[in-house]
């Protein structure tokens, strides 16, 4: 027996006492059948159900297109020993794996809109900031006075009105919306919404009625944040695949600061003769700007290849891909993989409750407590109070009002820039990494800024170090908690929940309290992080089952060991003996099979 054939015999004796393992583990098949489908299929066989699907589904033009991909599909990264393919068709898979950010414009135009539509819900975040130095006065719920402790109330019931909306009943939308409308619907309503809400926002005189165009405005942000990261995970390479989805995150942050320029730009803005608080009001309306830009341009972008798929649009989905692969080939191969695994979900999911799923089934389970663990701590760490509050919290620390909004545009600054390196990083260093090493410096930073408010109100070091405490906290914020939470979360679920369990995510991300996060609060992150979350950086559909039907018990105690082991041989310099590998594709067995093209993530 030959070299490679002992490993390739190896290899499959591995993956099926895996599988075993797996199906023992969770006593459900899902995870087995929705590893890669084509393991072990002889070449003949697949190239003739390559085949049999071009031409059963009006693409028999591109048969020897699909032969070859199929081939590519069923081990992406072996296609040099295959004697099927073309001198051209490796250069181009070559050049895939060593030109990770080599990828067709019509990418990274889809990639420009999901950032702008994430800039719109920065925008609608912090639009509110400003506003709120003016409008509580003048809509009778003042923050000072004998009322001012109910008032207050009030004043969070409004700002916090869309993510209730969220949270109760717009996270829940997504599944069905995504279903009817598509991605690209989907996105256009909820800009449709937020368009139309901003510009509501700006027209009210009395608290509750900003209350319910805020609320209604929850309608518009749930399914978009819901929407428009799992869009782009479905769209992109998995090389690349964290650094383009926490594009999300990077643009909401860029939303973020651009609301407080527009607060500053508004600011001096006068009333006329019959509009009382027009700064404020355009403040709040200017958040529909960029809406009514994304739903002229949505349309222009492909549809998501797997929601046409599981219209039965397979033409349609092949020339979506072709617009975001650069050949034929890569774009026959991901249809053709997308479409084995349509076929094994469905074999899943018929007449299940997939909303029990998400905690019935212990894989499922695993990806709803870590999303869930770390779309919490993004609300708990406290960043989301500063974006709404910063301007309030830089007056009680004797800020006026210009120079708080000025300090705050200089948070959202911060926030934006200091998460272009996690585009580096989150896909080399990985999620969980990130994650280990910001929050301690979070809660370090936010334990200043609380001290910060015991000197003295007369002392001008007060106003510095409340500043420098909330600057260094978004510093540490914008590259790990920042983009992480909705890179993870539209990855960790697997195929056929994921609609369901990105709703969840995004529902627990839309609890929002006035209340800020606490050093404690803060640093207790870091042992649910190292305990409860798996690395997912750059892992095929097959190796994330593998990780999340690791039992959580079995995870937790692995890395309390490695951490002891981290000490050892970090801190007192001891000799200490390597780790044995967690999941079997981290093992010395065979090489790391990435998904192709992004179609495991579809």
């Amino acid at each position: 027996m030959s070299i490679e054939n002992e490993k390739s015999s190896i290899k499959q004796e591995s993956v099926s006492d895996y599988s075993k393992e797996v199906k023992h583990i969770d006593n459900v098949a899902a995870s087995v059948k929705l590893a890669n489908p084509l393991t072990g299929i002889p070449h003949d066989q697949l190239m003739d159900d390559a085949s049999d699907f071009a031409k059963s589904h009006g693409l028999g033009h591109l048969e020897q297109d699909f032969r070859k991909g199929a081939l590519v599909a069923q081990d992406p990264t072996a296609f040099e020993s295959l004697s099927q393919l073309s001198e051209e068709d490796k250069n181009v898979l070559r050049h895939e794996l060593t030109h990770r950010w080599a990828q067709p414009a019509q990418l990274y135009y889809l990639v420009i809109l999901c950032s702008l539509a994430a800039a719109v819900q920065g925008m609608d975040e912090s639009v509110i900031n400003g506003a709120n130095l003016f409008f509580p006065d003048q809509l009778g719920i003042p923050q000072t006075g004998p009322n001012s402790s109910r008032n207050q109330w009030l004043l969070g019931l409004v700002n916090g009105a869309p993510y209730l909306c969220c949270g109760v009943i717009g996270c829940w939308l997504s599944a069905p919306m995504n279903k009817y409308f598509g991605r690209r619907g989907t996105i256009f309503i909820s800009a449709f919404v937020s368009f139309i809400t901003c510009i509501w926002q700006g027209l009210t005189n009395t608290w509750w009625h900003l209350f319910i165009a805020r609320f209604i405005l929850g309608f518009g942000i749930g399914p978009k944040s819901s929407t428009v990261p799992v869009y782009a995970a479905e769209c992109t390479p998995p090389a690349i695949r964290g650094a383009l989805v926490m594009m999300w995150q990077m643009w909401t942050a860029f939303g973020i600061m651009l609301g407080t320029v527009m607060s500053l730009a508004f600011y001096h803005v006068p009333d006329t003769h019959n509009i009382h608080g027009l700064n404020w009001r355009l403040m709040l309306g200017s958040a529909g700007v960029p809406a009514l830009i994304i739903m002229t341009q949505v349309y222009f972008c492909p549809e998501s290849p797997r929601w046409l798929m599981g219209k039965g649009r397979y033409d349609k989905a092949y020339d979506s891909l072709l617009r975001l692969r650069k050949s034929s080939l890569q774009a026959a191969r991901d249809l053709y993989y997308i479409h084995v695994l349509l076929e094994a979900e469905n074999e899943i999911k018929g007449g299940r409750n997939l909303f029990l799923e998400l905690f019935t089934v212990p894989r499922n389970r695993r990806a709803t407590l870590a999303s869930t663990i770390v779309m919490f701590m993004q609300q708990f760490c406290g960043v989301n109070v500063i974006a709404y509050y910063s301007s309030n919290i830089f007056a009680q620390a004797n800020f006026s009002n210009i120079q708080a909004l000025i300090a705050s545009w200089g948070f959202g600054m911060l926030n934006w820039v200091f998460a272009f390196p996690a585009v580096w990083t989150i896909d080399t260093f990985g999620r969980r990494k990130l994650l280990l090493t910001t929050f301690p410096l979070m809660a370090l930073f936010l334990l200043l800024t609380g001290f910060a408010f015991y000197i003295p109100e007369d002392s001008k070091a007060r106003i510095g170090i409340v500043a420098l405490g909330i600057y260094l906290f978004t510093m540490a914020y914008s590259p790990g908690e920042g983009p992480v939470p909705f890179t993870y979360s539209a990855e960790a679920f697997p195929l056929y929940i994921r609609d369901v369990g990105m709703g969840w995510a995004t529902a627990v991300l839309c609890r929002r309290a006035r209340s800020g996060g606490t050093p404690g609060g803060t640093s207790s992150a870091s042992s649910s992080i190292l305990f409860f979350l798996p690395e997912t950086k750059a892992l095929s559909l097959e190796e994330l089952d593998q990780v999340f039907s690791v039992p959580t018990h079995r995870h937790a105690a692995y890395q309390l060991k490695a951490f002891r082991r981290g000490i050892n041989k970090y801190i007192f310099r001891m000799k200490v003996d390597p780790m044995p590998p967690l999941y079997e594709h981290e093992g010395a067995i065979g090489e790391k099979h990435y998904v192709p093209g992004g179609a495991g993530h579809a």
